[in-house]
């Protein structure tokens, strides 16, 4: 069994030899050609067999049946009554009786210039003659023929003793029919596949243009040049839709460009400042060697080293998150969790009040959701002027978290823009308070990893945060 598995890749590529392979047609308008033309070929060549066959079986059947018909009438007019010796001829079928010896008895017109040599009669039928009741099966003529017959013998007893009526019908038409239907198809069957292929590499070409432009197009796109689009073709196919799909796609390609631009560009303004403080501190000290200086430049310098610390951290964990970083999940308590990560708040300017609802389960992870609720904390305590409130409540399918300030708020305009990355509504404040316009962005990006959304709504006085995470073990609608 082992050897027959070690062999069935060897036997997978003997299948189609090289040299075979080559011959096969690459592009797709080929290969659809190719299969359109084979397909139609194979099925009206086995529709030509079969009507070529089915037509000799009814043409053959029609004569067998007019045969026996005319033989029928002789043999029911000799059981009555003497033959005459010259039988009417019906439908072209040629008639001879003959006698137990063999001697004729009767013939149609045709026959008596040119008789027809009788088939031999069974020995049977001539011990145990039978009136007639059927029909033997059809015997060929012997004799030379222009054209190919059959005969159809039948035995009966009547006044003129015991008689065996031979009935012969000639193939012409059957041949004829039969070459004159083999021949249209032999010129109709190759004149209607090539028409096929014709029309199949027309119409495969005509729907795969829109396609080699597409790939034209896309193949000329560079870095620099994510503005381009392909072209749509107004036929509203799958060749349309792909355009649109790939349209799609660039846009969300320059978008992205965009926003790696702006944000390297950002980092590197907020990286600037720190480090050309902590340069100019540095400098001052080595100018100034003066030991009581050092306490007060080595803690501003310290400041800053911690800046730059939070910064990174913060740049590494958006790098993190636009990766979609696999990370562990677990089912957490969040009331447990915040009130852990709140009561650990020991510093903060204002004092945190919190309403934590019970039953607050999600699926998630625990240093992620911590993040989320202590960067939109930090947030509240960098604008609030007396009071940062912190509520986790159960709607439905959801784990609401809300954290609200009575600082300036924020404007209706603004709701949105607050959430994109080094964004600061009141820059120098922000500066002042450490902040780097990272926080929200980053708690955003961490609730749309856990299937959540967060959003600034309407407050009647400051700032109200609002995250919605899925609960867990409840379906979502």
């Amino acid at each position: 069994m082992a050897d027959r598995v070690r062999r069935l890749p060897a036997l997978r590529r003997l299948q189609v030899p090289p040299r075979l392979r080559r011959l096969l047609p690459r592009s797709v308008r080929a290969r659809a050609t190719f299969a359109a033309t084979a397909v139609v070929t194979l099925a009206l060549g086995g529709s030509s067999a079969a009507l070529l066959a089915v037509l000799h079986a009814n043409l053959l059947r029609t004569a067998q049946d007019s045969a026996v018909e005319q033989a029928g009438k002789v043999v029911e007019l000799a059981a009555r009554e003497h033959l005459p010796s010259i039988l009417p001829l019906h439908g072209g079928t040629s008639i001879w009786v003959v006698d137990g010896q063999g001697r004729p008895v009767a013939a149609t017109p045709d026959l008596l210039a040119h008789p027809l040599a009788p088939p031999p009669v069974p020995p049977a039928a001539k011990e145990q003659p039978q009136p007639a009741q059927g029909a033997q099966p059809l015997m060929p003529v012997p004799r030379m023929q222009e054209h190919r017959s059959r005969v159809i013998t039948m035995p009966v007893t009547g006044p003129d003793g015991y008689l065996v009526v031979h009935a012969s019908t000639s193939l012409r038409d059957v041949d004829a029919a039969g070459d004159t239907t083999g021949t249209a198809l032999a010129v109709g069957v190759p004149v209607l596949v090539l028409l096929v292929a014709a029309v199949t590499w027309r119409v495969t070409g005509r729907a795969l243009r829109p396609v080699e432009a597409i790939r034209a197009e896309v193949a000329e796109i560079t870095g620099h040049d994510l503005h381009r689009r392909v072209p749509v073709p107004h036929t509203g196919d799958e060749v349309a839709r792909l355009a649109v799909t790939v349209n799609a796609t660039l846009d969300r390609l320059e978008d992205a460009g965009l926003r790696q631009r702006r944000f390297i560009a950002d980092a590197s303004h907020e990286l600037r400042s720190p480090i050309a403080v902590l340069r100019t501190q540095l400098e001052v000290a080595l100018a100034h060697p003066d030991p009581e200086l050092w306490p007060e430049l080595l803690a501003d310098a310290l400041e800053d080293t911690v800046r730059l610390q939070d910064l990174a951290a913060d740049l590494l964990l958006l790098a993190r998150l636009d990766a979609a970083d696999p990370v562990s999940v677990e089912l957490l308590d969040l009331t447990a969790l915040f009130a852990a990560a709140l009561a650990a708040r020991t510093a903060d300017r204002i004092p945190v009040t919190s309403q934590l609802a019970e039953g607050a389960h999600v699926l998630g992870n625990r240093t992620w959701l911590t993040r989320l609720l202590t960067n939109l904390v930090d947030n509240a305590q960098r604008y609030a002027t007396s009071r940062v409130e912190v509520q986790l409540a159960v709607q439905g399918p959801l784990v609401v978290l809300e954290v609200r300030d009575d600082g300036p708020g924020i404007p209706e305009g603004d709701r949105e823009r607050v959430f994109e990355r080094f964004t600061r509504l009141d820059d120098a404040r922000s500066r002042e308070l450490g902040g780097a316009g990272l926080g929200l962005a980053i708690a955003r990006d961490l609730a749309g990893h856990h299937g959540g959304t967060l959003a600034a709504e309407p407050a009647r006085t400051g700032a109200r945060l609002v995250a919605r995470l899925p609960r867990a073990g409840v379906e979502q609608n």
